[in-house]
């Protein structure tokens, strides 16, 4: 029988259930989405480089991130990332190209609706 994972962290908690909420009183099927994709263990959670997000996105972009992003690779366009985390050289690396570092409960605020967002894992 697999184990049921239980999150310790509260901000995460809170998080998770923001997202929850918005996606419940906004009818956007995109922060349930994510929110499920937090929930995973810490384990399954995504860790993207820079060189994966500069691949798959486009100028002026916003790439969602439910996980961590790592400094491996460049970025050479602007592009606005959210993330649970980022690693310092990374946010360095986004910030000199021009992109925007963007916490996921700051998305939520600024785009309700979950428009333009690319998830990334």
């Amino acid at each position: 029988m697999a184990r049921r994972v239980i999150k310790t962290n509260p901000n995460l908690i809170e998080l998770i259930r923001n997202l929850k909420d918005k996606s419940y009183n906004e009818e956007v099927a995109i922060w349930k989405d994510v929110a499920s994709r937090l929930e995973r263990s810490a384990r399954r959670q995504a860790e993207v480089n820079l060189s994966d997000i500069n691949r798959v996105s486009s100028e002026k972009q916003t790439v969602l991130v439910p996980g961590k992003v790592l400094s491996n690779g460049q970025l050479d366009h602007k592009v606005s990332i959210a993330a649970l985390s980022f690693s310092k050289a990374a946010q360095e690396k986004i910030e000199k190209s021009g992109g925007e570092c963007i916490s996921i409960s700051e998305i939520i605020e600024k785009n309700p609706k979950g428009s333009n967002i690319k998830i990334v894992e």
